[in-house]
This record gives structure tokens, C-alpha cells and sequence, in this order.
């Protein structure tokens, strides 16, 4: 039961790390859009994310799939960004004038994008454990669970900046995605420069 409990904490701290907080933007602009009246596509994008992100740290990890981690690295606020450019340019549309399907797809790729970088954790943590699969589960709940929190959070700040402090959807939309862009884009300039 301990080590159940060291894995889970590993995946869980691993996206609510402030120092790695790359897992946590990505959230943010890929909920910013939704409120509490929105949960079905709320759970369907976080579904789909998970789908990613999930089968590329098990491909990874039994290294079915191979990629330089330094790529993974520069794919992840690629990720970010796109996502919150997307936010931009749709933020003026109303919820269910919004491609939908689009989002779906890009989000289960961007999910397999940021496995990739899960695995590398997960491998540099593993990497003496003789069985992978019973960790890899443990960490990959605790990653589900970390992000949990995240969409809630991220939802209980849209629904206070819309219904409490009366900031239109659009603006909310507009100002978060922004802010976002503004923190990712030196780290993809660091990533850029590591390549």
C-alpha cells in the first residue's frame, strides 16, 4: 500500500509541481472557454486528454514508442500555445458555434504529446522498480487526480470572474488565454534554444 501511495503522490505532484507547471497551463486554456453548465464537454475534452496522454506514457514506457524527450519538451507549450490561440480566435463565438470536432482531435494529439513528457518522469522515478506496471497505473491515477483539481479550480475561477465580478465570457476567455501565452513563451523560447 506504500508504494501505491509513493507512485500516486509522484503522479499527482508531478502536474500540481509550481516548478513544472507546464501540465497546469495547458488545463487552463483547454477549459478557460466552459463553465459549470458546460461539464459534459468539460468531461469529454478532459476524457479525450486523458485517452492521449495515458496511451503515450504506457507506449513510452514499454518503449513501443521512442521520442527525444528535448522535442517533447519543445511540443509541449507548442501545445499550450495553440490551444490558447485557439481561445483567441473563438472567444467572440458563442459555445456551440464552436468546431467541436476539431477540438476533440487536437486535443487527444496534444494528449499524446504530453505523455510523452509524463513518461519521462515516470521513467527517471521507475527506473529501478522491476515491474513498470503497477506503478505506471499508480501514477498515472495520481496524474488523473491532479488534474481533476486543476478543471475544478479552473471552473471555479471562470464561474467567480463571470457570475460574481461580472467579467463577460469573451473578456474572461481573452484575458486568461493571454496571460497564459505570455508565461509559456519563454519556456518555449528556453526549450527552442536547448534543441
Amino acid at each position: 500500500m506504500s508504494q501505491f501511495w509513493l507512485y500516486f503522490k509522484l503522479g499527482l505532484e508531478h502536474v500540481l509541481d509550481w516548478q513544472a507547471y507546464d501540465h497546469i497551463l495547458f488545463l487552463i486554456v483547454l477549459v478557460a472557454a466552459y463553465t459549470f453548465s458546460s461539464w459534459k464537454r468539460i468531461l469529454w475534452l478532459v476524457t479525450l486528454f486523458t485517452i492521449g496522454h495515458s496511451l503515450a506514457l504506457f507506449l513510452s514506457v514499454y518503449e513501443i514508442v521512442k521520442v527525444d524527450s528535448a522535442y517533447v519538451e519543445l511540443l509541449i507549450p507548442i501545445t499550450i500555445i495553440l490551444t490558447a490561440l485557439f481561445n483567441l480566435f473563438t472567444a467572440s463565438k458563442k459555445e456551440r458555434n464552436t468546431n467541436h470536432s476539431w477540438l476533440y482531435f487536437t486535443t487527444v494529439f496534444f494528449g499524446l504529446i504530453h505523455g510523452l513528457g509524463f513518461s519521462t518522469y515516470f521513467k527517471m522515478v521507475s527506473a529501478n522498480t522491476e515491474s513498470k506496471l503497477l506503478p505506471l497505473l499508480e501514477f498515472a491515477l495520481g496524474i488523473e487526480t491532479a488534474q481533476v483539481i486543476v478543471v475544478i479550480a479552473v471552473i471555479i475561477f471562470s464561474f467567480i470572474a463571470q457570475n460574481i465580478l461580472q467579467v463577460s465570457r469573451r473578456d474572461w476567455i481573452l484575458v486568461s488565454s493571454s496571460v497564459v501565452i505570455g508565461i509559456i513563451l519563454p519556456i518555449l523560447q528556453e526549450n527552442w534554444l536547448a534543441i
